[in-house]
């Protein structure tokens, strides 16, 4: 289980080395370190928002005083001119935090508007959308928050929580026996919390997974397969595992797929596909 709050402290302590080194010397010259001041959080363009509890918990976690007003929650829907919230603390604080803030919500209200619009297609399908670890380096913590926040579901975080078999496990291990042979003999020796799922290529693979994998495998992902072959691996699979499709689905074909009874569509384009929302942190003089 991760515990998300130490991530991105930790996430936010390597961004302000990164950005404000040995000062923010901009500020430092011409603003007291005892002025305090107000910011609003604008909205410049319609999308889905996402990074307002972050942003909050930054703050917050920098200055505990921070007065933190929320005008919107993470989720809704935002409009050119909406404000998301306002912030009353040091001066020296929010320009330090400002691009911090912005650069989360942006890249997260992006990826929370695209998750939004594949979700909005599979409404009346059983299918639920996966994100992928198609992720930005050491971001990955608020990319997937910002899938959730769509309405999508996280894959496994890491290489650690799940076990996945894919091709090049597959064709190292000797084959697809010997594999899931293997990973079921590692969980039961050492880790007997982690689930194995199993890639597969063709059909002649599903049929040869569900002849050894009962009680070793919950999920077989079924890659590159067009809809019809998901539609018969579906079908032979049945109540045993859980299915995946994946490998280039997009917004224009994800209905069709959902409408075969898979499981789950994973797209890596949720997140490295998605496109930063426009917002901005404005002084307020008071």
């Amino acid at each position: 289980m991760i515990d998300f709050d130490a991530q991105l402290y930790k996430l936010v302590d390597a961004a302000l080395q990164e950005d404000v080194g040995d000062g923010d010397h901009s500020t430092l010259c011409c603003i007291p370190a005892d002025v305090k001041g107000k910011a609003v959080l604008k909205i410049k363009q319609d999308g889905i928002l996402a990074g307002l509890d972050a942003a909050e918990k930054i703050f917050k976690y920098k200055k505990p005083s921070a007065n933190f007003i929320k005008h919107k929650n993470d989720g809704d829907e935002m409009k050119y001119g909406d404000i998301a919230f306002e912030v009353e603390t040091f001066v020296h604080t929010i320009l330090q935090l400002e691009r911090l803030v912005l650069n989360c919500m942006q890249r997260m209200s992006g990826i929370a508007t695209l998750t939004k619009q594949y979700t909005d297609k599979l409404k009346g399908y059983k299918t639920r959308i996966l994100d992928t670890r198609k992720t930005t380096p050491n971001f990955r913590l608020l990319e997937k928050e910002a899938v959730k926040i769509g309405g999508g579901v996280n894959h496994r975080f890491g290489l650690y929580d799940m076990i996945m078999l894919k091709d090049n496990h597959i064709d190292y291990s000797g084959g697809l026996d010997a594999a899931i042979n293997k990973a079921y003999n590692y969980v039961q020796a050492y880790r007997s919390d982690l689930k194995i799922e199993v890639e597969t290529r063709t059909i002649d693979d599903v049929k040869k997974v569900i002849s050894i994998g009962q009680g070793k495998v919950f999920r077989v992902m079924l890659d590159n397969f067009q809809p019809e072959q998901v539609k018969e691996a579906v079908d032979l699979i049945g109540d045993m595992f859980e299915t995946e499709a994946s490998g280039g689905i997009n917004l224009d074909t994800i209905e069709t797929y959902a409408a075969t009874g898979v499981d789950f569509v994973s797209v890596g384009g949720l997140i490295h596909q998605a496109k930063n929302l426009d917002l901005s942190l404005k002084a307020v003089i008071i």
